[in-house]
């Protein structure tokens, strides 16, 4: 699983001129699924967002988590962040998990989120094309992997 996560202080969801959702100050999580993923990569990656301390505290050091904080959660589906970019000029998307296995992990992932963090996990629409609109603070994103 690969998760490209972006520090915010609003982020939101738009697809087919519907508002689907958004959040004030949180982290906003685009989720790539790949061939072999399965539930013990998702609760690693589950884990790690939970406990990531990339909030300031009061000295100005990343060392708040989005809990500590009371941020909130957006994740939204993102075969892209599977590509493989080494050959040519077009991207190859093979890696990429295929419907509906990488669906029902992506619905686990938020579940399970929700869950460890006891806070409302927020949606993008799987499989749908979506506009994202996010104001990133810091600017702070970060790159999370777990093989």
């Amino acid at each position: 699983m690969r998760a490209l996560l972006q520090r915010v202080t609003r982020a939101s969801v738009r697809s087919g001129g519907e508002n689907v959702s958004s959040i004030s100050r949180g982290l906003l999580l685009f989720l790539g699924v790949e061939v072999g993923d399965g539930d013990a990569r998702l609760e690693a990656l589950v884990r790690k967002v939970k406990g990531l301390r990339v909030f300031d505290d009061a000295a100005g050091k990343m060392n708040l988590s989005c809990e500590d904080v009371g941020g909130e959660f957006l994740v939204v589906s993102q075969f892209t962040l599977c590509a493989d970019l080494s050959k040519g000029k077009r991207p190859g998307f093979d890696g990429a998990m295929k419907p509906p296995e990488s669906e029902r992990l992506y619905e686990r992932f938020c579940e399970r989120l929700a869950a460890e963090t006891g806070q409302p996990v927020k949606r993008g629409r799987f499989g749908a094309s979506m506009e994202v609109e996010l104001v990133n603070d810091g600017p702070a994103t970060f790159v999370v992997e777990v093989r």
